[in-house]
């Protein structure tokens, strides 16, 4: 699992941004189980994540983060990264961030692609 921490802070929100190689959802299944595992992340207010199949398939959830799931499934799609999970993890820091949130998510699979990406 490769991940980033305390990518992004806002207004008392934080964001950490995870991700790793995955075959089907099943396997999405276990890395978020396996991040949960640890404490910080499994209460964590959101763990939205993405992933595209080889086959093309687009697998997301958003966690309560609206429209957040898709942001990812973007960069993915024009990154060309199949097989691939990535989770943005938000932990609420009690101040609404309105739109700010979406560039907050796209900096950090940003961050994700400049560190792990090949």
């Amino acid at each position: 699992m490769n991940q980033l921490t305390g990518v992004i802070s806002d207004r008392g929100s934080k964001y950490a941004v995870s991700g790793g190689p995955v075959a089907d959802r099943a396997e999405i299944e276990e890395f978020l189980k396996a991040l949960k595992r640890d404490k910080k992340f499994a209460k964590a207010t959101h763990n939205t994540w993405a992933a595209l199949m080889s086959d093309g398939t687009p697998l997301k959830s958003d966690d309560g983060e609206s429209g957040a799931g898709m942001v990812i499934l973007r960069m993915l799609e024009r990154a060309n990264i199949r097989d691939h999970v990535i989770v943005v993890t938000r932990w609420y820091g009690g101040k609404h961030l309105g739109g700010d949130r979406f560039r907050h998510v796209q900096d950090c699979v940003r961050a994700y692609l400049d560190r792990f990406g090949d």
